[in-house]
């Protein structure tokens, strides 16, 4: 069972963002569909749109490991069920 999944990352600019969010999807084996990252002045900003394999890891599961690895990296991640950050955006 797949469930699609809206990942939001912010904080203050280093490398290794990337690998280490991308490498805890793929440990959890998340698959990516679609990544947008900019950077501005020294603020890093990303969102992907992630498709999680619920039969290898579960929501929950994923969630925490995202949580754990942003407070190694001294940013803030969210991830939130598609339909849920769709309903939230929605007027």
């Amino acid at each position: 069972i797949s469930m699609r999944c809206v990942i939001s990352v912010l904080g203050k600019d280093r490398s290794g963002i990337v690998a280490a969010i991308s490498g805890v999807l793929a440990e959890k084996g998340a698959n990516i569909a679609d990544i947008s990252q900019t950077i501005l002045d020294d603020i890093f900003s990303m969102t992907m749109l992630v498709k999680l394999d619920t039969a290898i890891a579960d929501f929950n599961e994923v969630q925490e490991a995202l949580i754990k690895a942003g407070e190694d990296l001294g940013v803030q991640v969210i991830i939130q069920r598609e339909e849920v950050f769709q309903a939230m955006y929605t007027i």
